[in-house]
């Protein structure tokens, strides 16, 4: 298999500790507690489903559009101040992936529009083949849409392709739609059900760039 589709968010960057941290604050400037848990539960969908998550956490009077417009001017804030935080390891694990001719593509609940311009501050949008923003699809992660497009826009069949994820809406994702799922965990850690949809669990964007290079080695030998 020589095509492996990324997600952004908690994979590339380190984005998603930035959000649950800005929502959190918000919280707490209105009194209002459980945030994190609430957000972790939204990790990995796109705001229509998050909406519903924090409506059904804090019912129908929750401000949420004020929280969402509000969270995203501090967020871009922060990144205009000091840049999109990255992972550790990104660059290493995707020059390893194109120089030895891996195909490229990234599928993110983001919006397309904020996703190309993250990725071009950050030198990061050549990489990349076929770029799905969550506004492209009709369901969001956990439903397999995302990655039956962007395989379908690359021309390849889901069952050849890895799917690099950090969150359990984005795992469940990619494994109903048929690709091999590896979990990078950022917030939240792997549970049972991510041991058994998940073909590996690496600890880092390092460590995920070793067993690749374990796998193209044992490949050559074969």
């Amino acid at each position: 298999m020589k095509t492996i589709i990324f997600d952004m968010d908690g994979i590339l960057f380190d984005t998603e500790k930035l959000c649950v941290d800005t929502w959190v604050m918000l919280a707490k400037e209105k009194n209002i507690e459980g945030m994190t848990e609430a957000m972790n539960a939204c990790i990995g969908t796109n705001n229509e489903l998050t909406k519903q998550i924090m409506l059904n956490y804090y019912g129908e009077n929750f401000e949420y559009d004020w929280f969402r417009s509000e969270s995203g001017k501090r967020m871009r804030q922060e990144i205009k101040e000091h840049g999109v935080p990255l992972k550790p390891g990104v660059f290493e694990l995707l020059d390893y992936l194109k120089s030895g001719n891996y195909r490229l593509g990234l599928a993110s609940s983001t919006r397309r529009e904020i996703i190309m311009e993250e990725l071009t501050l950050m030198n990061l949008a050549g990489y990349f083949e076929s770029i799905v923003g969550g506004d492209m699809v009709e369901k969001s992660k956990p439903e397999p849409d995302i990655y039956l497009k962007i395989c379908s826009d690359m021309n390849v069949n889901p069952e050849d392709c890895y799917a690099i994820e950090d969150s359990y809406n984005g795992i469940r994702s990619a494994y109903k739609a048929r690709l091999h799922p590896i979990m990078v965990p950022d917030l939240l850690p792997p549970t049972e059900e991510m041991k058994e949809l998940c073909s590996s669990i690496q600890d880092s964007l390092i460590e995920t760039r070793h067993y690749f290079m374990k796998l193209d080695e044992e490949n050559r030998r074969m």
